[in-house]
């Protein structure tokens, strides 16, 4: 495997310009990948077809049980990162949906949006070391 990493976005005028890519380090490049399996949809990769996750399915899914939906999620996207992501082991992937109220009054409006939490953990193979990745979705919105 390859010891160079490179940071995203690409900044393709720096490397038109002759300056190369962007390096970063182990720890952000594997979050940049874990990032593209969640916002990668099940079959829009050319050749590996089970790569992404289920959250373009889950999104618009009329969610029954709150529960139910984190676990499916999380299964989908700890199957994706154990599989396609080779520089960590022993990962937990936690997934929480909370409701999230912004109130427009001058436009008397409010809007409810479901907020998705994503957090991964596990030890990173050439070192040993934690590692840990935050982020946060918002699923379709619900307007007043």
């Amino acid at each position: 495997m390859s010891e160079n990493f490179y940071n995203k976005p690409f900044r393709f005028r720096s490397l038109f310009a002759g300056d190369g890519l962007q390096p970063t380090d182990l720890g952000k490049s594997i979050s940049n990948h874990i990032e593209l399996i969640i916002f990668t949809r099940f079959e829009e990769h050319r050749f590996h077809n089970d790569f992404g996750c289920e959250i373009w399915d889950l999104d618009f899914e009329l969610i029954v049980s709150e529960s139910i939906w984190e676990e499916k999620f999380r299964k989908s996207l700890l199957k994706s990162i154990t599989d396609y992501e080779f520089r960590i082991y022993n990962t937990e992937v936690e997934v929480r949906i909370t409701e999230v109220e912004n109130v427009y009054p001058l436009r008397k409006i409010t809007e409810i949006k479901k907020k998705v939490d994503i957090s991964v953990r596990a030890l990173i193979k050439t070192t040993g070391e934690k590692y840990f990745f935050s982020t946060a979705l918002f699923l379709s919105p619900l307007s007043t």
